[in-house]
């Protein structure tokens, strides 16, 4: 009874330690998914051409893996936009991601570069003014970049929030 007892319990052993290193596939949602990581800075020097920028850095999941686009594509799949006034500032294209086995989720992180942005002012009469109009007495602005992406199904992720960040108006 020992010998055949002694042969069982080395292949449940076996068994047990090879069930240990089996990797169960990611359980992502067919939408992408960020979170936001960090700012590389939190003040900028603003206007146009002055070459001030920072890094936004942000995880992702994908379920179905089927970000970024060929470079024969130019198809734009990360976004951003001020605001301050909502509109899309910043479009960027992510580097296509190939297919990968049985299960295609990917999780990874994601750094883009965003160059300055000009102080917004309003005027007396009402009226919006940005870089050079910006008077003197207005020294700073504050503004937050909002991020989102797209998957090649058409899917975008949710939207985050990155900020504050302060414009130096002179």
């Amino acid at each position: 009874m020992k010998k055949l007892f002694t042969p069982f319990l080395f292949l449940l052993l076996i068994v047990l330690l090879a069930a240990q290193f089996c990797v169960k596939p990611p359980d992502y949602p067919n939408e992408p998914v960020i979170e936001f990581l960090n700012l590389s800075k939190d003040i900028l020097q603003q206007g146009k051409g002055k070459g001030d920028s920072l890094s936004i850095t942000f995880s992702y999941t994908d379920g179905d893996g089927d970000l970024g686009y060929p470079d024969t594509d130019p198809t734009p799949s990360v976004f951003v936009r001020d605001d301050r006034d909502s509109f899309p500032k910043f479009e960027y294209q992510l580097p296509y991601v190939e297919p990968q086995g049985a299960s295609n989720g990917i999780s990874g992180e994601i750094s883009i570069v965003v160059p300055t942005s000009c102080c917004i002012f309003i005027d007396s009469e009402g009226f919006p003014r940005a870089c050079e109009q910006v008077p003197d007495t207005v020294l700073f602005d504050t503004l937050y970049y909002f991020v989102k992406i797209k998957d090649r199904a058409g899917n975008f992720s949710n939207e985050i929030k990155a900020g504050p960040i302060t414009l130096r108006c002179h």
